[in-house]
């Protein structure tokens, strides 16, 4: 289903340059700049961009030189990419231009991006937006433990983690979406009896969570305790 979603909501033949090249920024995985690449063979200043991107594999600057011009793909007349600037820097210009960004190209952005870019766009004000981050199948167990940690993440995204079995054997993520407010009562319900003893005394005294699932916390420790 994710792989539809993401050839539904980002054609790279027609994105913008400024898009691709957060892309490039901050890469999924290496095939990215191959699908990039095959996707704008017409488009001359896409590739200049992936030329002279300091991300860009020897390979791939190869033939987009060569696409360029033929004459000078040959690799002792690669170009020196651009050097790559400091991790402040390269951090602070990924989310300024982010930010820059349309709703509808954070979201193809969401459903393509490498970590950092997930990371920054799924605190984004646009629920879509962080719905998407949540459908990109690069996502790790690791970080959808942290969104659910999140107290402004919408309920459907939370609604979306508990139903990914491979995240929900992450122990830690269980106890983040029980003891998170804006899980959906029945959710959080239903997550309450696969929690350790501990877990449960604090769940019992947490004022923030519905008291539903408090009361199930309180009867599992009574019941634990002669377990």
């Amino acid at each position: 289903m994710n792989e539809d979603i993401i050839l539904i909501g980002f054609d790279l033949s027609a994105a913008s340059e400024h898009l691709l090249e957060l892309l490039l920024d901050d890469p999924p995985g290496r095939e990215i700049f191959g699908e990039i690449l095959n996707a704008n063979r017409e488009r001359p200043e896409v590739l200049r961009l992936l030329v002279e991107h300091h991300n860009t594999p020897d390979e791939i600057v190869a033939e987009a030189l060569r696409l360029v011009s033929p004459a000078a793909a040959h690799a002792e007349h690669l170009p020196k990419a651009k050097t790559a600037p400091a991790e402040e820097e390269r951090k602070q210009r990924l989310l300024q231009r982010i930010q820059s960004l349309t709703v509808g190209e954070k979201i193809a952005l969401a459903l393509r991006g490498g970590r950092e870019v997930r990371s920054i766009l799924c605190k984004d004000s646009n629920k879509e937006v962080v719905l998407s981050v949540i459908k990109n199948p690069k996502v790790t167990d690791s970080e959808a433990e942290l969104i659910a940690h999140s107290r402004n993440i919408p309920e459907e995204a939370l609604r979306i983690i508990s139903k990914n079995r491979e995240w929900m054997k992450n122990y830690n993520l269980v106890l983040a979406l029980v003891n998170n407010p804006k899980t959906p009562t029945g959710i959080a319900m239903n997550l309450v009896p696969g929690l350790k003893k501990k877990d449960l005394t604090t769940l019992e005294k947490n004022k923030n969570v519905p008291e539903a699932v408090r009361v199930i916390a309180k009867k599992l420790v009574g019941a634990k305790k002669y377990s």
